[in-house]
């Protein structure tokens, strides 16, 4: 008989695996930035700096002690952690790196013919030479290269060299040694992850249980989808095939969705939920989520579990935006109980706040505005700007 799972539990339990349960002041130091990011599993990086990138912001929400310098040391001095994709480019542990062969394997087989339905003939033959030069020469940056007779474009318009260096990185013949300006420097793997990382291969069989059992763990409890979709390193077939394959080790668990409609059928390890120890209550603190915060990445989960309906307007016109072009997400204890479009202006040094939308329910109350005033002033202090500044019709 499957386990029955409250909303209210099921929230708690995915807070705390996620890392947004634990007291958000506490010293968090580099080897407790290194356990987080390891415990979670990656952290998403992305170039939009409305306030503070995605990936010192997601830290950030978990820990105002969450210090740049740390991560920029581990990724760069330590090789404690490397840049790869899982759904989308992130910050993964190099302890990973392993597993991540298995990716770079199937893109060396399917890349190229994906990339020949819209790239220039003959683009594959600056693969080696591009190679060569970094093993003889050291690092690069595709600014390094010249592109002679070639108009500026998006990624479908990469000048030759671009594109080696982000085959290269893709297959995991080069890895990203460091960032400068946010622009990618690339060096052989073997100069960037360490060996005891990059150099040991996993079967197949056990790169997939791997896998299924590192998402089931960050996640709580999860559908064969939503297993597969975590890291996005196995299918959903593969994932369906482990369940199948482990029932001796899994449970049923039922999970009561925030609209209190039929609970969804999911999994989770034996000894559910007596083996996740003590859960601790989220804080009752409120705070800023970055829009690529792993805890809403799954868009159909965040809704099933929070009733919150999210997706980034980036790319939808201004006119046809139902909030704003970079709206985030509003977390309260154990609830997403709205969200605001802010922008850090570093020229007048103000947190600018443009509009808040509070969720149906969720009332405006004075010890709410409180909270959000007072986590306001901390995001500003950790963007670098002194102030912040509710514009005109910022309640709507």
């Amino acid at each position: 008989m499957a386990i029955l799972v409250s909303n209210r539990d099921a929230r708690r339990i995915f807070l705390n695996k996620q890392g947004l349960a634990a007291p958000p002041n506490r010293a968090l130091g580099k080897q407790g930035l290194l356990d987080l990011i390891h415990d979670i599993g990656f952290v998403q990086v992305d170039s939009i700096s409305t306030v503070e990138r995605a990936h010192h912001q997601i830290l950030f929400s978990r820990n105002q002690t969450y210090r740049r310098e740390h991560l920029t040391e581990l990724l760069e001095k330590d090789g404690a952690l490397f840049e790869h994709w899982t759904h989308d480019a992130s910050i993964i542990p190099s302890r990973f790196f392993v597993y991540w062969k298995h990716r770079f394997r199937r893109e060396g087989e399917t890349i190229l013919e994906r990339w020949r339905q819209w790239r220039e003939e003959g683009f594959e033959e600056a693969f080696d030479e591009i190679y060569a030069k970094i093993h003889a020469e050291g690092a690069v940056m595709a600014r390094d290269f010249k592109f002679e007779g070639r108009v500026s474009g998006g990624w479908w318009n990469w000048h030759p060299s671009k594109t080696a260096l982000e085959y290269l990185w893709r297959t995991g013949k080069v890895a990203i040694a460091r960032r400068e300006n946010f622009q990618k420097v690339y060096d052989l793997t073997e100069r960037v992850i360490p060996g005891h990382h990059h150099e040991p291969d996993v079967s197949h069989e056990a790169f997939v249980d791997w896998c299924c059992r590192a998402a089931l763990t960050r996640l709580g409890f999860a559908t064969h989808g939503e297993i597969a979709a975590f890291f996005d390193l196995v299918s959903p077939e593969e994932a369906k095939a482990w369940v199948t394959g482990h029932r001796d080790e899994l449970c049923e668990v039922t999970i009561e969705p925030a609209d209190g409609e039929k609970p969804r059928l999911s999994y989770a390890f034996t000894g559910f939920p007596d083996n996740l120890g003590d859960l601790a209550d989220p804080p009752a603190r409120l705070r800023v989520l970055s829009p690529f915060d792993p805890l809403i990445r799954d868009r159909n989960r965040t809704e099933r579990l929070f009733g919150f309906y999210y997706r980034i307007e980036i790319f939808v016109p201004e006119a046809k935006r139902e909030y704003g072009y970079y709206v985030f997400p509003l977390l309260e204890g154990d609830r997403i109980v709205g969200r605001i479009d802010m922008k850090a202006e570093r020229k007048t040094g103000s947190l600018n706040v443009k509009r808040v939308w509070w969720e149906k329910g969720v009332r405006s109350s004075s010890g709410r505005m409180e909270r959000l005033e007072a986590e306001l002033s901390r995001v500003a202090k950790f963007a670098g700007v002194e102030t912040v500044v509710f514009l005109d019709g910022w309640d709507g």
